[in-house]
């Protein structure tokens, strides 16, 4: 039995269409099988929120009188990017307060944008024939911006090696505040729920696909930066209108000592064609392991000490060499 995306849609006119969460796939596929689910079951929705540095928004202020080309560019104090056309720039999420330093940043320009805030902008330039202004300051909103795009290099981590510190002293890093003599595990990742665990193979995940990004409509542009899918580490390049989302999935944050990032909300609802895509969304905690590595190895290539589950990472406890580590 096949199923195609037209069938699907006219279910969801006529009303008749049946969405189950990836949650909740397992188990139906359990108590089902898989020809038993493939008949009964036409969406399975996916999702993930968590922190995703490499995030950020290209923006559009339109021009002032007399005109400028921005060079260097300030919303809040916080730096965006200057090397594109005149009232064009790019704000990441990481860049940090050039006054308040980790406490404010990108992330945090993006979320009161959202919000409905005003921003201060400031920007300067050497002044051409063209462009004779040399600096602006003035405050602007989301809704007086002709263009507010986010775009986002790398969302959606397929899974992610959990952390720990085998050394004496206190790390701060963008996992989180690891405590020494391996005092604590931190992890990431929604685990059976993120869409790519969902469909490892990127059957229905590609170019084009729309969809949930900060409670707005959003598209996948292509892979992400470091998209390693052989090893299980795909991730997603993925764009958005700023304008439409909604700062209860957008939220900025500062990593105790490390610096800025920004919470993503990001969702992708899977059509269930056919038994592989009822196999692949069948997938549990337990089906996914990844590897505890040690932060206290300031080297890029750090020693795996364990390899774990999601399902055991979630139980709230670990045996680590024999030691009980939440």
């Amino acid at each position: 039995m096949h199923k195609t995306i037209g069938q699907i849609n006219e279910r969801i006119r006529d009303g008749s269409v049946r969405v189950v969460t990836a949650e909740e796939m397992p188990a139906i596929v359990a108590e089902l099988g898989e020809e038993g689910a493939l008949k009964e079951v036409d969406v399975v929705t996916t999702g993930t929120f968590g922190a995703m540095c490499s995030s950020g928004a290209f923006l559009n202020f339109g021009h002032a009188e007399p005109p400028i080309r921005m060079e260097r560019i300030w919303l809040n104090n916080v730096e965006a990017y200057g090397g594109l056309a005149a009232v064009d720039t790019f704000i990441g999420a990481t860049q940090q307060s050039d006054t308040l330093e980790e406490e404010y940043g990108g992330a945090h320009v993006l979320e009161d944008l959202v919000a409905g805030k005003t921003v201060e902008l400031r920007a300067s330039s050497r002044g051409t024939d063209c462009y004779p202004r040399r600096t602006l300051t003035t405050e602007i909103a989301l809704e007086n911006l002709n263009q507010a795009t986010m775009c986002n290099p790398r969302n959606a981590y397929q899974r992610y090696n959990a952390a720990t510190n085998t050394t004496d002293r206190i790390l701060n890093t963008y996992m989180g505040t690891l405590l020494p003599g391996s005092g604590n595990i931190t992890y990431s990742g929604a685990g059976l729920l993120n869409p790519i665990s969902n469909d490892p193979k990127f059957r229905l995940i590609g170019s084009g696909v729309p969809i949930f990004l900060c409670g707005a409509p959003g598209i996948v542009v292509g892979e992400g930066t470091q998209h390693s899918p052989a090893g299980g580490f795909g991730t997603l390049m993925v764009t958005g209108d700023l304008k439409k989302m909604s700062q209860e999935y957008l939220r900025a944050a500062t990593m105790t000592g490390y610096g800025v990032t920004m919470y993503v909300g990001l969702g992708i609802p899977l059509p269930v064609l056919d038994l592989e895509t009822v196999r692949a969304t069948a997938v549990r905690d337990e089906d996914i392991s990844v590897d505890i590595m040690d932060y206290g190895v300031p080297s890029r290539n750090r020693p795996s000490l364990l390899k774990v589950t999601y399902a055991e990472l979630r139980s709230g406890t670990v045996d680590l060499n024999g030691e009980e580590v939440r």
